[in-house]
């Protein structure tokens, strides 16, 4: 399994107590809170998709530079496969924890952290002359992703809870494949000349000039801080919270997995169809840009139609019609295209599930719950795909998984609904 998109493509996918100890020296002077007029809360949405933008950019870093990692150190594929997944495993361990200090620093201290623990990752990968130097920087580049999703998620809820949500939820998601898909033009080219260090480089450049912006730039508004001083506790939540904010997580983690092992194994199925290794990456590819567009309009269309539910599950339909439609690979540029149209274009309007599911002052570890049962189920989802791979040699067998992840989504959704009810 050779094809380059198997690596490139493996992702799938508020001040709240005030600052102390650590985080008041760090923040230097009170960030004061600020209204939330439209014009700023549009203004802190960019802030967050440009600094976001970073996550995708450094991830991308090694499945771009894999083929010149196994020439110079000698890897397998499955270490580097193992690589590309250590970005996600420090989820499953830290995302709960990073929730919880949400109730001692502020979001924008917390992010500047993450930034630049990613920075550091890809330096100390930078660095590296073995495997075990590269996966100790691609698991702390994994702390700083955590840390970095989960408040860039709670961000854009304080910033928007009642108020365009899901048009702003879409649009945060979006900055992940629009990093990583920078990430395959810059970092490949980089790779394709002997310069696969720099590629790691220019990625912790990047993350260091995203924390620096948004540590200048970023205010929470004044919701979020009213929301974080009340005197329950934050980390304390409700019976009914733990359920909604578990069924969230599966609806989410269905819907990413899905992404990945479509990525993962598309190509190989057009490949089977006679398409060359680079036309087949280049044409699944083509969902990933398409969906940096069609995400904002999804849920913009959910936002002022307010069917939030009837756009998902029209979408999830599209999405799995066109999965078992790829077999004609000679239609596959249309199949591809319309999987990023319609298929993965409701992912903000399943983030937004987020704020329906806990209250604002316990956003943070709320937040937190649903990242680590995210990443709890949705990390095992290539390797089965791969399993199932290698037992049918029929690459098509992948892609059965993911129409049954995205149903599985729909199905979840649902769930979500019946348990709000209940």
């Amino acid at each position: 399994m050779r094809d380059r998109q198997f690596f490139v493509l493996q992702a799938v996918s508020g001040e709240i107590m005030g600052a102390h100890d650590a985080g008041e020296a760090l923040a230097v002077q009170p960030v004061r809170p600020i209204s939330g007029s439209s014009q700023t809360r549009w203004f802190m949405l960019a802030l967050i998709f440009f600094a976001r933008t970073a996550l995708g950019f450094q991830f991308q870093t090694l499945g771009s530079v894999a083929p010149e990692l196994t020439r110079e150190f000698g890897f397998s594929y499955a270490e580097i496969g193992t690589l590309i997944g250590m970005f996600m495993m420090p989820g499953m361990f830290v995302a709960i924890p990073a929730g919880w200090l949400g109730s001692r620093w502020p979001d924008r201290v917390l992010i500047t952290l993450g930034l630049l623990a990613l920075a550091a990752g890809g330096a100390l990968s930078a660095l590296a002359h073995g495997f075990s130097v590269l996966a100790a920087g691609r698991l702390l580049c994994g702390v700083g992703f955590v840390v970095g999703t989960l408040y860039f998620t709670k961000m854009t809820a304080d910033w928007f809870s009642g108020r365009e949500l899901a048009t702003a939820m879409s649009i945060m998601v979006m900055s992940w494949p629009f990093g990583i898909a920078i990430g395959q033009i810059w970092h490949g080219w980089l790779a394709t000349h002997d310069a696969w260090r720099l590629a790691f480089w220019s990625a912790s450049l990047d993350c260091i000039l995203a924390a620096a912006l948004f540590f200048v730039f970023y205010r929470p508004p004044a919701e979020a801080v009213a929301a974080g001083s009340s005197s329950a506790n934050p980390t304390r939540l409700l019976k009914r919270e733990w359920v909604l904010l578990l069924i969230a997580s599966l609806v989410w983690a269905a819907f990413n997995a899905a992404y990945v092992v479509y990525l993962s194994f598309a190509p190989r199925v057009l490949v089977a169809g006679g398409y060359s290794e680079l036309s087949a990456s280049a044409t699944i590819s083509l969902t990933s840009w398409v969906l940096l567009a069609s995400g904002a309009l999804c849920g913009q269309i959910a936002d002022r139609t307010g069917r939030f539910d009837l756009v998902l599950y029209v979408c999830l339909a599209v999405g799995v019609l066109v999965l078992l439609a790829l077999q004609a690979t000679a239609y596959a540029t249309a199949w591809s295209l319309m999987f990023g149209l319609f298929g993965m274009a409701p992912a903000g309007l399943i983030m937004a599930l987020t704020g329906e599911a806990v209250a604002k002052e316990r956003r943070a570890f709320g937040i937190g719950v649903f990242m680590s049962a995210y990443y709890l189920t949705v990390t095992p989802a290539p390797a089965i795909a791969g399993r199932l791979f290698d037992a049918t040699h029929w690459a098509f067998a992948a892609i059965l998984f993911a129409v049954a992840l995205m149903v599985l989504t729909g199905v979840a959704n649902f769930a979500f609904r019946l348990a709000q009810r209940w």
